[in-house]
């Protein structure tokens, strides 16, 4: 969804704040496989996805760990560097031809402090990346392999049909057999 278009559904955009907007995020076409952040990054940058899909990840002990996905309407950013100034264990790639919006975090202060709406909207951008590391971890804690898979479903609906099983059994935190026994069934 573009970024204008995702704003008027939350806020009122004045002509002024609309041109601002557009002028502070820079617009990519990034092609799928693009990777985007590595792992242990100092990014500063916010991230908007007007098209595609990005999967953030991480390595542990060698191996590549899907740990969300990231749809278009969604906004995200390496917490971990724009507000604690320590490295992000998260990278993220291109998983489809996308197109993002991207800011750095302190130019995004800047156009954010001078209109009232967008503090309410950033909080609220806040809140529901929160919500996300929430429902993640209840997830992991208290859902079987089967509930966590319905559930991912029920949140991205066409996920199967844009990104490669791998992803999707780690993120589930599966192997791709224990993903095929789910999707037929047997489980």
């Amino acid at each position: 969804m573009d970024l204008i278009l995702y704003l008027r559904q939350h806020i009122t955009l004045s002509p002024e704040l609309e041109a601002q907007v557009q002028e502070a995020f820079k617009k990519e076409e990034l092609p799928k496989g693009y990777r985007l952040l590595s792992p242990n990054n100092f990014s500063q940058k916010v991230f908007y996805i007007e098209k595609g899909v990005v999967r953030t990840y991480y390595i542990k002990d060698g191996k590549d760990i899907t740990h969300s996905f990231i749809l278009e309407g969604t906004f995200f950013v390496s917490i971990e560097s724009a507000f604690f100034n320590s490295p992000s264990p998260y990278g993220a790639e291109v998983l489809e031809q996308s197109t993002i919006r991207t800011i750095p975090y302190q130019d995004l202060e800047k156009v954010i402090d001078g209109f009232q709406p967008l503090q309410k909207l950033s909080r609220l951008v806040m809140i529901g990346a929160v919500k996300t590391f929430s429902d993640k971890l209840y997830s992991i804690q208290f859902q079987s392999a089967q509930e966590r898979y319905n559930s991912m479903l029920e949140k991205f609906p066409d996920i199967m049909l844009r990104v490669p099983l791998g992803h999707i059994a780690s993120y589930l935190g599966i192997t791709q057999e224990t993903l095929s026994r789910i999707r037929a069934g047997k489980v």
